[in-house]
């Protein structure tokens, strides 16, 4: 197997999703950070705990252990697109690679071994798969679905233990002596010279923000009208046999998506689990996050309908059964590239989001970037 067994979670306790409404993931965040005063100025605020700002606090820390950082989660560390993430990791932007952007997964890698985070890595690549296409000689995959559905190429590309990453990333924060504050909303930002931040009911001055929200509080990150936030489904087979693994074409360990529709993806999880994921739940609005329930609705009838795909794409797959089913919100911008700039409305403040689904990566790698931009060490780039 590519990775160490992920414990089904399955408890009523701080460890089960955050919104009980979008389901039971398969992974648990296990770091709570211990309770403190939230401080009237620091160096640098983040606003947001997930892959990203949690990368970013780490990293700023590391970097400048004589500045102060305090990070901001409106609920629990990982509440949001990085504790509800199917774990696929990739090297590229939805957009594909972008000017600059160097390598990713060494990046990733190079960041999580500095930090000294176990996240279940590993890289033995990927497949693309597409319909009625010309296979690769050695696709092992030979799916049913809307037509033949095969390995068309193979990328760079592994897995994550998501519920690790985020852990793991928040005790590197908290040990290098980041301030980390869950239930802390930032309701509003001054952007004036300090900026002011309302968070967790107190004002905050800060030299330097960063806004790492991704698909939740759009006016605050400045993208309201500019991203289009989206929920995505995934559920978890019941462990497989062996053979059965073997019978699938995934017996090497690597993840799958498809070029093209009706959109799929997938990896292993742990010991015989087979993780699908497809469909989007379409918002009008960030805010209905909040009340979205994947037991009802759209999202309920898209989790029907990648049930019944997933019992006929093969034999083995026939009368599985589903474990887990969860989902969690992406954000896409224009031509699906991520959002990585300085704040339409002050310099001193960085915007990083808008994923696409591909941030499990790339919002670490963006997170140690933003930290260094923070420091004046690194330039944003020009997207």
């Amino acid at each position: 197997m590519p990775q160490s067994p992920e414990s089904p979670d399955s408890s009523p306790s701080r460890d089960s999703p955050p919104k009980k409404r979008w389901g039971n993931r398969p992974w648990k965040i296990d770091f709570q950070p211990a309770p403190r005063a939230i401080p009237e100025a620091v160096d640098f605020a983040i606003v947001g705990g997930g892959f990203s700002g949690l990368a970013a606090a780490a990293w700023l820390r590391r970097t400048e252990p004589g500045k102060s950082v305090a990070l901001f989660e409106a609920e629990t560390l990982g509440a949001g697109s990085s504790g509800q993430t199917g774990g696929i990791a990739l090297g590229e932007t939805a957009a594909g690679d972008l000017p600059g952007l160097g390598d990713v997964l060494a990046g990733y890698q190079q960041i999580l071994r500095e930090l000294g985070v176990d996240g279940d890595l590993a890289l033995p690549g990927a497949w693309e798969l597409a319909h009625n296409r010309k296979r690769l000689p050695n696709s092992p995959i030979a799916w049913k679905d809307s037509g033949e559905l095969c390995a068309v190429a193979e990328v760079r590309g592994g897995s994550v233990n998501p519920g690790k990453v985020v852990g793991g990333l928040a005790r590197a924060a908290d040990r290098l002596g980041a301030m980390l504050f869950e239930n802390s909303r930032v309701e509003d930002i001054a952007f004036e010279g300090p900026l002011r931040l309302e968070a967790g009911g107190k004002q905050v001055r800060a030299q330097r923000v960063l806004v790492a929200t991704n698909a939740q509080s759009l006016e605050l990150n400045g993208l309201a009208g500019r991203a289009e936030p989206k929920f995505t489904l995934a559920l978890a087979t019941e462990p497989l046999s062996t053979e059965q693994i073997e019978e699938l074409g995934l017996a090497s360990g690597k993840s799958f998506y498809t070029l093209d529709l009706p959109y799929l993806w997938g990896r292993l999880l742990g010991p015989g689990q087979i993780i699908f994921g497809s469909g989007l739940v379409h918002l009008n609005d960030w805010r209905e996050l909040a009340t979205l329930d994947v037991s009802s609705g759209e999202a309920a009838e898209l989790f029907a309908r990648l049930e019944r795909r997933v019992h006929g794409l093969h034999p083995a797959l026939g009368s599985v059964k589903f474990t887990h089913r969860w989902g969690g919100p992406i954000l896409v911008a224009e031509e699906w590239q991520p959002v990585f700039a300085a704040h339409p409305r002050s310099p001193s403040a960085i915007v990083l989001g808008a994923f696409s689904g591909h941030g499990v990566a790339l919002s670490v790698y963006l997170g140690r970037w933003a930290a260094e931009a923070m420091l004046g060490r690194r330039k944003l780039p020009e997207w």
